[in-house]
């Protein structure tokens, strides 16, 4: 994660990244579908579990659109008067979280995440830098986590540290995600059946049990990737999964990622002779990373008592 070195003078002053900025408008996005069973889909270890945040449409796309509507809409209030502004939605150098605090939205909790005493933290966040003199709404920087410990405690790789930083070496969101060579081995069998990112921080966090799901058509999951069999899923060619995922956040990995993953979520399922045989076929024709995955998860399989 070595881009987060990088821009660190315009990530702490925004008039870097637009000349003339004074003020920033902050805005929330819920994503969470609703309905969903967050614990029964994990606790499932045939199915792959896929980051809530990543099923629908790519956020990035939906709140920058919103944003440029909602300034666009602002510039034509203060005609003749010019609105000079630039958008953003984790696409660029800005400190979201510290704004989101000084905007009035929230804490940063343990688990990194902005929260919310009503709307918990399942909600994106987008900004629109500008050199409109609004006035300032307060902040709200009082931390709400106490001594709640939840998120330290279910973080199925220990990434999450008692002095409120995040070890991304080991947090599974960047394993499978941001990290494009080997899983560590000492943490795969924690992975369990995740395929794409985690949401076990929030999933158990308090502030979250009364979460609002979002309203949003964009974000409804997708079929062909909601709660799917891990084995259906590995059966997927490249441009199956290109076309399941497009226009999607899970665009940041590409195919030999995606058989990674899949390939760790096999090797923690229940071992069976045709799961065994799918892989050793799949590994003829392997990437080498991808290969060293699939020839690990025969190796677990392998080890267990196979069933038919």
């Amino acid at each position: 994660m070595g881009y987060l070195a990088r821009n660190v003078e315009k990530r702490s002053d925004p008039t870097k990244l637009k000349p003339g900025v004074i003020r920033a408008i902050v805005v929330r996005m819920n994503y969470l579908p609703e309905g969903t069973n967050l614990p029964l889909t994990l606790e499932d270890h045939e199915r792959g579990y896929i980051a809530r945040y990543a099923l629908g449409r790519d956020y990035h796309k939906v709140i920058r659109r919103r944003l440029a509507k909602l300034a666009a809409r602002l510039a034509d209030r203060i005609a003749p008067l010019s609105l000079g502004y630039r958008v953003f939605t984790d696409t660029g150098p800005v400190l979201e979280r510290a704004l989101a605090v000084k905007a009035g939205f929230g804490w940063v909790g343990r688990n990194s995440m902005v929260i919310d005493e009503k709307a918990g933290s399942w909600f994106f966040l987008g900004e629109i830098l500008t050199d409109l003199p609004l006035p300032v709404d307060p902040s709200h920087d009082d931390d709400q986590c106490g001594a709640c410990r939840a998120c330290i405690r279910v973080c199925p790789t220990d990434a999450i540290r008692a002095d409120r930083t995040i070890d991304a070496r080991r947090c599974i969101s960047y394993l499978t995600i941001e990290n494009k060579g080997n899983i560590p081995e000492e943490l795969r069998t924690a992975i369990g059946n995740r395929i794409f990112g985690c949401d076990d921080c929030q999933i158990w966090c308090p502030w979250n049990r009364e979460a609002e799901a979002t309203r949003e058509p964009d974000y409804a999951p997708r079929e062909a990737l909601t709660d799917r069999p891990l084995d259906e899923l590995f059966a997927m060619t490249e441009e199956e999964f290109l076309l399941a995922t497009e226009g999607s956040a899970m665009r940041r990995i590409g195919y030999e990622q995606w058989q990674r993953n899949l390939a760790v979520a096999l090797g923690n399922a229940a071992p069976t002779f045709e799961r065994i045989s799918v892989l050793k076929e799949r590994l003829r024709d392997s990437t080498p990373l991808a290969a060293e995955h699939i020839q690990w998860a025969i190796d677990q399989l392998s080890r267990k008592n196979v069933s038919r």
